[in-house]
């Protein structure tokens, strides 16, 4: 799946990319009609611990999927986030077949 990644402020490093595009893609194994993607990358500065925020909007045929994690890494945020968009494309696809 295509996704566009933004780091706000801050250079995220390849390695870091690779890890969430690896995650996200995974999605695809429940739902496979996905147009593409954004994922926000911040660092907030008013908290100690848990400062790294993970935003991830997936693009479908007539909506959307959005996630936001707010974790004290951003490998923590991005799991957190894609299995709330698991869950999401979970309920969606129930939702579906009940029609």
């Amino acid at each position: 799946m295509k996704l566009q990644m933004h780091s706000i402020h801050f250079d995220a490093d390849a390695k870091l990319l690779g890890f969430i595009q690896k995650k996200v893609d995974k999605l695809e194994t429940f739902y496979d009609r996905f147009i593409d993607g954004e994922v926000f990358l911040r660092i907030d500065k008013d908290s100690q611990n848990e400062n790294k925020l993970v935003e991830v909007k997936l693009n479908i045929p007539g909506g959307q999927f959005f996630a936001k994690e707010k974790k004290d890494s951003f490998e923590a945020s991005v799991d957190y986030a894609v299995e709330a968009l698991r869950r999401q494309i979970k309920k969606h696809k129930e939702k579906q077949l009940a029609q």
